[in-house]
C-alpha cells in the first residue's frame, strides 16, 4: 500500500482539510469584515427575528457568556447590533441585529454558501452521501 495513502495518515489529511476549509471560511468572511464567530451571532439574532438576551445568544452560540459579552461589545462597535432593555426585567439587556448587521449577515452567508459550493466542486468526485456518513461517524466517536 502507497505510503502516502496508508490510514494511518487519514487522521492528518482530515486535520489539514479541517484548517484549509477554515481558513478558506476565515478568509471569505474577512471580506464583508467578519469572522466566524461574528457571523454565528448575527445569524442567531437575525433567525430569532427580535432582541435576545445574552445568556440565550451564549447558549445558540455554544459559547460562556463572558464570550458571548465581548462579542457583542465588538458587534456593537461595528454597529452591527446594539444592546436594548429587556421589557420583563429592567436589570437585563437583550442584544438587537440592526440594519446594517442583517445585511453584513447576508453578504457573510453568501460567502460561506460560496465556499460551500467550492468544496462540493472540490469532492464531486466521490460519494457525497459516503463521506457524509464517514465524517458522521467521525464526530460521533469524538464524543465518546
Amino acid at each position: 500500500m502507497n505510503k502516502r495513502h496508508a490510514p494511518r495518515d487519514v487522521m492528518w489529511l482530515l486535520l489539514q482539510a479541517a484548517g484549509a476549509v477554515e481558513g478558506r471560511l476565515e478568509r471569505a468572511l474577512a471580506e464583508v469584515a467578519l469572522s466566524g464567530a461574528k457571523l454565528v451571532a448575527l445569524t442567531q439574532l437575525v433567525e430569532a427575528d427580535e432582541p435576545i438576551s445574552l445568556g440565550e445568544l451564549a447558549a445558540q452560540c455554544a459559547c460562556v457568556r463572558s464570550n458571548i459579552t465581548q462579542l457583542v461589545d465588538r458587534l456593537e462597535s461595528d454597529k452591527l447590533v446594539r444592546r436594548v432593555d429587556d421589557p420583563k426585567d429592567r436589570r437585563s439587556l437583550r442584544a438587537a441585529i440592526t440594519p446594517l448587521g442583517r445585511e453584513r449577515q447576508a453578504l457573510g452567508a453568501k460567502q460561506v454558501e460560496a465556499v460551500r459550493r467550492q468544496l462540493a466542486g472540490a469532492l464531486k468526485a466521490i460519494d457525497g452521501d459516503a463521506l457524509q456518513r464517514a465524517l458522521a461517524d467521525l464526530t460521533s466517536v469524538s464524543k465518546r
